[in-house]
C-alpha cells in the first residue's frame, strides 16, 4: 500500500486498534517473514483487510471502494491493459459525469491517473483499494481459456505455418497454469479421452471443463510437464509424482505433479500451492469474532490440544497454518511434522513425513520432542501411537495443533478414546475442538434475491434454529447468483467456512472423565452457548454470503 510501516504504525496508534508493544510484536512478526506491516496485521487476525482499507482511507482523505462488493463493467475496465493494471495496481470501474473513477493501492501515482485521462479525456478520480482486492478482481480481464489456446494457435499458424501437430507446447502449458492460477483454482486435471485432451479445473472445490486439446497434443503437454518436474520422460507404465515452479507475475508457484497412466493414456493432475493473499486469517476463512476468541484463548495457552476436525478439503489445515502464522515469534520454537508440507512458513521448522525413510507422523513426533520445541503441528492424528504420543506432549508443557477426521467437534473426544487414549488423558489436555466445512460463497457479481416458503425450510432444518436467523414469516427473503461469467455461470465465486467451536470446559471435561457420549457433550456444549456449523451456515445465508443448499450439502449430506 501508499503508506509505509513506520507511519501505518502511527495511524494504528492514534487509533488505539494496539497499544505499542503489540504493534512492535507485529512489526518484528513482518520483518522476520519479510511482509508489510499491513500483510501482518491481517494475517494475525488483528484486523480484517476492508477494515484496513477504511483505516488507511480515512487518514489519507481519500474515498475507499470494495471492487468485490461492486458489479464491475468489462468494457470500463479494459480502458487499461491487463498488463499496465497488474503493474500500476489500478483498475477502472466506473464513469460518471465525465470522470473515471480507478481503484488503486496507490492513489499518489499520477502516472497512471494521466495515461487514463488523456486516453479518455476526462477526468480521473482514485479510490484506494487493497491490494488483496485488486488481485482478486484482475479476473475481469481474463478471457475464455478455450478462446486464448484457439487465438495461440492460430497466431502460431500465422507466423511460421506450422499446422497444429506441431504447435508451442511450452506455451500451452504456460497458459493453462496461468489461467488455473487467476481462476484460484487449487487442482489442474489434464486428462485423455478418446477423441481430444480434457483439461479441468478444480475452483471452490467443484471440477469445470474448461478446454479441450486435440488428442495430437496430449502427449506433448504430458512430457513438457514431466521436464518440468524432473520426471522420467520414458516411463509411460507406472505413476510418478514429482514438483515443478512456475514463475508468473505475481508470485513464483510451486506447484506438485502426479501423473498416472490410465486407459487413454497418461493423466495429470497440477496441485497449484499458491502462496500470495492465499495465506488466510482465520476471519478471513470465515470464523465470527466469538468464535475467533474461543479459538485463540486456546492457542494462547502455553500447553495442552487445539484440534481442527472434518473430512478432506474442509480446509483444516489452511486453519492450523492461520493459528501458526499468529503464533510464530522469535521467542517460540515451532517445528511440525506433515503429510506433504503443501506451504512453507519461514521461521518455522518443517518435516514432510517420509514412511519409506522410517519417518512416520510417531516417530518424527518423538524426535520433535527432543528438538526442545514450544509448539508442535501434528499434520493428522491417524493411529493409537500418534495420538498417545500427542497427549503426552501436550501434558508435558507443549501445546499441541492436530487435525483429525471427524464429522463435529464433540465425535473428537470419543475417538481420541476409540484409539486408546484414556478419557482423563483426553480430558487434561484438549483446550479446544473447531470443527469446519467450506461452502462456496454467493458471486457478488450477480447476487439477486430470492423468496423461499418457510415450511420448505422447516423440512431440512429445525423450526428453533431458523427462528434465531429469520423473522417469523412465512416467506423467507434469501439471496443466491444468477451466473455470469465472472462465476462461471455457477452463481458461485470463493468460498467460506461454517465452523462449530467447542471450548472444553470443567463441566465437559468432567463429563469425557465420566466416558459420556459425543451426543450427550454436544447437548451440554450447546446449552453453554456452541453455535453449531448448521446455525453457523444460516447465519451466513442470511447475511447474503452463501446459499441454503450449499449449508445442507455441508452439514447434512456429509455428517450423516
Amino acid at each position: 500500500m501508499i503508506i509505509n510501516d513506520a507511519t501505518l504504525k502511527e495511524i494504528i496508534l492514534q487509533t488505539k486498534l494496539l497499544d505499542e508493544k503489540k504493534i512492535d510484536e507485529v512489526l518484528e512478526f513482518a520483518k522476520n517473514t519479510h511482509i508489510s506491516l499491513s500483510d501482518a496485521l491481517v494475517e494475525k487476525d488483528l484486523i480484517s483487510d476492508e477494515n484496513l482499507g477504511i483505516l488507511l482511507s480515512d487518514a489519507l482523505k481519500i474515498p475507499f471502494i470494495v471492487l468485490s462488493k461492486i458489479v464491475l463493467d468489462p468494457q470500463i475496465a479494459r480502458i487499461i491493459p491487463e498488463r499496465i493494471a497488474l503493474k500500476h495496481h489500478t483498475i477502472p470501474f466506473a464513469i460518471e459525469n465525465q470522470t473515471v473513477k480507478i481503484a488503486m493501492t496507490d492513489p499518489s501515482d499520477k502516472s497512471i491517473q494521466d495515461i487514463i485521462a488523456r486516453k479518455t479525456n476526462m477526468q480521473v478520480m482514485p479510490y484506494l483499494a487493497t491490494e488483496r482486492d485488486i488481485y482478486a478482481s484482475l479476473r475481469i480481464y481474463q478471457k475464455n481459456l478455450q478462446k486464448s489456446f484457439d487465438e495461440l494457435i492460430e497466431d502460431e499458424v500465422r507466423r511460421s505455418g506450422h499446422v497444429k501437430n506441431d504447435a508451442p507446447i511450452a506455451k500451452i502449458v504456460d497458459i493453462i497454469i496461468r489461467y488455473a492460477y487467476q481462476d484460484r483454482a487449487s487442482d489442474i486435471h489434464i486428462e485423455p479421452e478418446e477423441l481430444n485432451s480434457l483439461v479441468r479445473f478444480r475452483v471452490d472445490g467443484i471440477l469445470h471443463d474448461v478446454l479441450f486439446l486435440p488428442k495430437s497434443l496430449h502427449d506433448q503437454v504430458i512430457s513438457r510437464i514431466k521436464v518440468l518436474s524432473r520426471l522420467r520422460t520414458d516411463e509411460h507404465l507406472g505413476p510418478q509424482d514429482g514438483k515443478m515452479r512456475a514463475k508468473l507475475e505475481e508470485e513464483d508457484l510451486d506447484i506438485r505433479v502426479s501423473i498416472l497412466p490410465v486407459v487413454d493414456g497418461e493423466k495429470a493432475v497440477l496441485r497449484l500451492l499458491a502462496s500470495r493473499f492465499r495465506n488466510f486469517s482465520l476471519l478471513d476463512l470465515g470464523m465470527t469474532e466469538e468464535d475467533l476468541k474461543l479459538v485463540t484463548d486456546g492457542f494462547n495457552k502455553s500447553f495442552g490440544m487445539v484440534l481442527s476436525t472434518g473430512p478432506t478439503g474442509s480446509g483444516k489445515t489452511t486453519s492450523i497454518y492461520s493459528i501458526l502464522k499468529i503464533l510464530n515469534i522469535r521467542e517460540k520454537n515451532i517445528t511440525t511434522i506433515e503429510d506433504p508440507v503443501e506451504y512453507r512458513i519461514k521461521g518455522v521448522n518443517q518435516i514432510h513425513v517420509n514412511p519409506k525413510a522410517g519417518l512416520t507422523f510417531a516417530d518424527g513426533l518423538r524426535s520433535i520432542l527432543r528438538q526442545d520445541p514450544n509448539i508442535v503441528f501434528v499434520g493428522e492424528i491417524r493411529d493409537n501411537e500418534t495420538a498417545e504420543i500427542a497427549v503426552n506432549a501436550a501434558l508435558t508443557g507443549h501445546l499441541v495443533l492436530s487435525t483429525l477426521h471427524t464429522n463435529d467437534a464433540a465425535t473428537t473426544l470419543p475417538r481420541l478414546t476409540d484409539m486408546g487414549v484414556e478419557p482423563f488423558l483426553v480430558a487434561s489436555t484438549v483446550n479446544v475442538i473447531f470443527a469446519q466445512r467450506l461452502v462456496r460463497k454467493i458471486c457478488e457479481m450477480c447476487k439477486t434475491s430470492v423468496t423461499i416458503d418457510r415450511a420448505k425450510l422447516v423440512e431440512h432444518i429445525p423450526e428453533k434454529e431458523i427462528v434465531k436467523y429469520f423473522p417469523a414469516n412465512k416467506q423467507i427473503l434469501l439471496y443466491q447468483g444468477a451466473g455470469c461469467k465472472v462465476c462461471h455461470n455457477t452463481g458461485y465465486e470463493g468460498r467460506i467456512g461454517v465452523f462449530e467451536v467447542l471450548k472444553v470446559t470443567k463441566k465437559i471435561r468432567d463429563y469425557i472423565s465420566q466416558k459420556k457420549d459425543a451426543d450427550f457433550i454436544q447437548n451440554i456444549a450447546v446449552e453453554e452457548g456452541m453455535r453449531t456449523m448448521t446455525e453457523d451456515g444460516l447465519s451466513k445465508v442470511a447475511r447474503g454470503l452463501t446459499t441454503i443448499e450449499e449449508v445442507l450439502r455441508v452439514t447434512k449430506v456429509e455428517s450423516e
